[in-house]
């Protein structure tokens, strides 16, 4: 009786835990219908006049509306987009750069369950614990490599990435076309940039208008920059004006985000290395306490009412990390 209480104590207590966890989880905030709101303010605001300054007004008055319309056009797009927050396993290889199937994904799958489970068998582990290493091996390992490749890719796609903008800025002002601009950092960015613009061309060169490839990269690559990138181009494309200076200042944009990221990273340091520290403490103990006594924590692994213990010891301390992992993680 006394154990079923512990255990039904145990399981509120995480419950409890992870509830409180969602709760309290800080949601992102939609800036894009202030933006299209101020633009709709700012029409009102337009003084019409006679002659030259009327037509002048008049002028401003269309770009603004062609501007506020397409910002609305790539806002709706922008959410449809993010509405789509299941990405399908073919995607998530696209994403990470690999050359794989998702037939041969689950092939390599199987064959990480098959070496985790016989590393389990081998190590004299109990059945359930080799059991759970298969499923680790197999749905676990995989997708964290794949998820861990994709995040690596992306961080190096937005570290050259502003370099790639300013090669379209002084090419554009060198009096190159964008898409030959396009073309010459496909051939000489390094990599995944060139992938991306290459991808890009090959889009255009077969038909697709700017907004389908532009969204298709946006696909591949589902970074704020790249969708900074697009934003300007179809509005440059929809509106006119000067696209070297546009471009110019995104990419100054996008350089003061990467300061500001070093910034947080640096500010937050101190407190992600408490987090490990505190993370790493419940082994760290658990381990000098096996050299100094080998049969102390013993029971925590041949007793039911021990195994119930690590489990529920294991959930709350997954808990905890994902606490501390969001509080630790600041979004630019």
């Amino acid at each position: 009786m006394d154990q079923q209480v512990l255990i039904v104590v145990g399981l509120g207590v995480v419950c409890f835990a992870a509830l409180a966890f969602v709760l309290l989880a800080p949601t992102q905030k939609d800036k894009s219908n202030k933006r299209v709101a101020a633009l709709n303010t700012g029409r009102g605001g337009l003084r019409t006049g006679g002659g030259a300054q009327g037509n002048s007004d008049a002028q401003n008055k269309e770009r603004r509306r062609k501007l506020t319309e397409s910002l609305s056009a790539l806002d709706n797009k922008t959410k449809d987009l993010k509405k789509k927050k299941r990405v399908s396993l073919s995607q998530m290889l696209e994403q990470a750069g690999l050359d794989l199937t998702p037939k041969n994904f689950y092939m390599i799958s199987a064959i990480c369950a098959l070496v985790f489970g016989f590393v389990g068998l081998v190590s004299g582990q109990q059945l359930w614990i080799t059991g759970l290493l298969v499923v680790v091996g197999g749905l676990g390992f995989p997708r964290w490599a794949v998820n861990f490749l994709r995040a690596r890719r992306q961080k190096k796609f937005i570290k050259e990435f502003s370099g790639a903008i300013d090669v379209i800025v002084r090419g554009v002002k060198s009096g190159l076309p964008v898409n030959e601009c396009l073309k010459i950092i496909a051939r000489e960015a390094p990599r995944p940039v060139n992938d991306e613009f290459h991808m890009l061309n090959e889009a255009l060169r077969i038909g697709m208008t700017l907004e389908q490839a532009l969204t298709r990269m946006y696909e591949r690559m589902p970074v704020q920059e790249v969708n900074f990138f697009g934003i300007v181009l179809l509005i440059q494309q929809t509106t006119g004006g000067n696209l070297a200076e546009a471009l110019g200042n995104l990419s100054n944009v996008l350089r003061s985000r990467k300061l500001m990221e070093g910034k947080i990273k640096a500010l937050s340091a101190e407190a992600k290395a408490s987090a490990y520290i505190i993370g790493s403490l419940p082994f760290l103990v658990m381990g000098a306490v096996k050299v100094a006594s080998p049969d102390y924590l013993d029971p925590l692994f041949t007793t039911r009412m021990g195994n119930f213990i690590l489990i529920g010891a294991g959930m709350w301390m997954i808990t905890g990390i994902m606490v501390m992992k969001k509080m630790t993680t600041i979004k630019v």
